[in-house]
């Protein structure tokens, strides 16, 4: 097996941890050719697209990836900011806040001594499961950094296979190819932490306080194949216990909140019901205002900003409502990045108590060279 260039190994090097964020990914621009060359990665996986490979891909080089890129990258080119994809923005932005809300939470109050493995120990990097940055130059930016244990932490806050377990193929297969296999650590979901919950329902308040509130709260979240749940995949069960602890939070009754699934793709059955085609149903019984939040959605993108932002909202006008608003992603609201954080530090609970002597460190280094290591 062809490994991975490793960086040189230094004696007595003191030892940090890597946290790596995952998200779902982005084209590198709004064109066809971009799209292309992002819809054939993402299309490709065997998580993403449970069919037998030599007739999908059939479909997808001979009809998908002909028709497709170009209409997803007008898609894209209505939601692109100066800084890139928001997804990228958003990500990237959340990477390093998340880096100074752990040096803070991790930083003694003076006078007192620093925390073992504290302040300046962690350093967090974030990757795309598709497109840039990659998974593989992401722990190779965190092991040149001298990072020997990765917490993956995908920001998917419901488990699928086809996004979560995706996330971490990724992780296991550039770790199969390393030398120098780094310790991990992996975040499953966090559906339910009180902290995420705490924060939507944060999001949703600050958005009524200045708008008001509607006659119905639909909170969409991503669309998976049914055969997932028949097959044993808890992200339907997961998405509707997040739903429940919101509107629990929010003091909503059982008629005032729908939970529904989105961007369906292909002729199966996915999971129901349909976003859209609820929207249009609330529209046509006269419903005259409604909310529509993505708690599935760690930072808006694509899915959040066109589809759920404007083609739904079309839905639902068109089809007689009269009101539509779209309460935006978490991104980087602070009330997120602390849940986040706790999330983080749960899960990295014994790493950071375990900290080399740094005498110790240097006398094991004096040792090495004294036989023969160059560092």
């Amino acid at each position: 097996m062809p490994y991975l260039p490793e960086p040189p190994y230094q004696h007595g090097r003191p030892a940090k941890i890597g946290v790596l964020l995952i998200n779902l990914g982005t084209p590198d621009a709004p064109t066809r050719h971009a799209l292309r060359r992002y819809l054939k990665q993402f299309l490709s996986d065997p998580r993403v697209v449970e069919i037998p490979r030599l007739v999908w891909w059939l479909i997808l080089n001979g009809v998908i990836l002909n028709t497709r890129p170009a209409k997803s990258a007008k898609k894209y080119a209505q939601i692109w900011t100066a800084e890139g994809s928001p997804l990228f923005v958003h990500t990237r932005k959340q990477a390093k806040m998340l880096q100074g809300y752990l040096g803070e939470r991790l930083k003694p109050p003076s006078p007192l001594p620093p925390l073992p493995g504290g302040e300046g120990k962690i350093i967090v990097e974030f990757a795309m499961r598709y497109g840039n940055p990659s998974v593989p130059s992401a722990i190779a930016s965190l092991k040149e950094q001298g990072c020997d244990r990765i917490l993956a932490l995908p920001l998917y806050p419901q488990y699928a296979a086809s996004s979560t377990a995706s996330a971490l193929d990724a992780v296991l297969q550039t770790l199969q190819q390393s030398r120098n296999m780094a310790e991990l650590r992996t975040v499953k979901h966090y559906h339910d932490h009180p902290g995420y919950i705490a924060a939507l329902a944060n999001s949703v308040r600050d958005h009524w306080m200045q708008h008001g509130r509607p006659d119905m709260l639909v909170m969409s979240f991503h669309g998976v194949p049914k055969k997932s749940l028949l097959q044993g995949d808890p992200y339907h069960c997961e998405c509707q216990k997040t739903g429940r602890l919101l509107a629990e939070a929010l003091g909503l009754a059982r008629d005032q909140y729908q939970v529904t699934f989105q961007s369906r793709f292909g002729r199966a059955e996915w999971l129901q019901p349909y976003t859209a085609r609820t929207l249009k149903d609330l529209g046509k019984k006269g419903t005259k205002r409604v909310d529509a939040i993505c708690p599935g959605f760690s930072s808006d993108c694509l899915e959040t900003l066109e589809e759920i932002a404007i083609e739904c909202k079309a839905d639902f006008l068109n089809a007689g409502g009269q009101e539509y608003h779209y309460i935006p992603c978490l991104n980087e609201r602070d009330d997120w990045l602390r849940a986040l954080c706790d999330i983080t530090l749960n899960h990295l609970q014994g790493w950071l108590q375990e900290t080399p002597n740094p005498t110790s460190a240097l006398e094991s280094k004096a040792r090495a060279i004294a036989m023969g290591a160059k560092d």
